[in-house]
């Protein structure tokens, strides 16, 4: 019997070392990042790095503030992030309610076309989005960067939400409408509820996306209207980079990624495992 309950809680162990090795690995940086954003400046630098907190500063928080504008980059990302999840999220939900919920010529295109579209790597699209803007005079303006991201973001938003609407089973819409709600009525009332965490974890993807996009940024703006990723290399300069600052900015950039986790943290975990039971 004890070998039969050791031989059971043989793998469940293993799987555990497993998982606390992926957690010290994804985790390693995030600690790296803020042990270096609080440590001395000189320490930052030391060819021989502690792992180990070697003292605490504020110091690089104001030296990454008086190197260049914080405020103004970050508030254009967050205008920016916000803009493309609204957008995205309407136009996204009507698209995927589209191609789950009804049958039109072409529908199997449209999905093919989604998937191709995010198969296609961001660089190779550089070039022809940067003359697209400009003859549209769109360059160097946030409105144009909103709709830069949409073209990565807004496929991946449909595609991800048709896979949620398709696990909800249409009888349910259909009960509603046999009780007198008209189909935007059922939708309403019965499909968006059993939405929303979906939504929730779609959103925060996007978010996450936009806030964190730094090659478009760069490319697409100038420098009096440069996003939060690309106020951060502002600390690399021909002197060299100034990793404590550098590391200090990068955290407080961090700071609205953890505060939209820690409000949306049930329906995130929700929605991740929203699709995983058909029915």
């Amino acid at each position: 019997m004890s070998s039969t309950l050791t031989g059971r809680r043989a793998p469940k162990l293993w799987w555990n070392v497993l998982g606390l090795l992926v957690f010290v690995t994804a985790g390693f940086p995030l600690y790296w990042m803020l042990n270096t954003a609080f440590k001395p400046a000189e320490d930052a630098i030391d060819p021989d790095p502690s792992l180990l907190p070697t003292g605490i500063t504020f110091a690089n928080f104001g030296r990454a503030l008086d190197i260049a504008d914080f405020w103004g980059p970050v508030g254009r990302s967050m205008v920016v992030s916000l803009a493309v999840v609204v957008i995205g999220m309407v136009v996204g939900l009507l698209a995927a309610l589209a191609i789950s919920r009804f049958a039109f010529r072409g529908r199997k295109i449209v999905i093919v076309g989604i998937l191709a579209v995010q198969m296609v790597p961001l660089v190779a699209m550089i070039i022809p989005v940067f003359l697209l803007l400009n003859d549209l005079g769109q360059y160097d303006r946030l409105t144009g960067l909103i709709i830069t991201y949409l073209t990565f973001i807004l496929p991946f938003t449909v595609w991800t939400l048709r896979g949620f609407i398709v696990n909800i089973p249409k009888e349910l819409e259909e009960a509603a409408m046999v009780d007198g709600c008209s189909r935007t009525g059922a939708f309403l009332r019965v499909v968006f509820p059993l939405l929303a965490p979906g939504m929730v974890a779609t959103s925060v993807y996007g978010f996450i996306q936009a806030w964190n996009e730094y090659l478009y940024a760069l490319m697409l703006l100038s420098q009096k209207n440069q996003t939060a990723t690309v106020w951060l290399g502002n600390f690399t300069t021909k002197h060299g980079t100034e990793y404590a600052p550098m590391m200090a900015g990068a955290t407080m950039m961090a700071v609205p990624i953890v505060a939209l986790f820690l409000l949306v943290q049930r329906k995130m975990a929700a929605g991740l495992t929203a699709g995983a039971v058909k029915g």
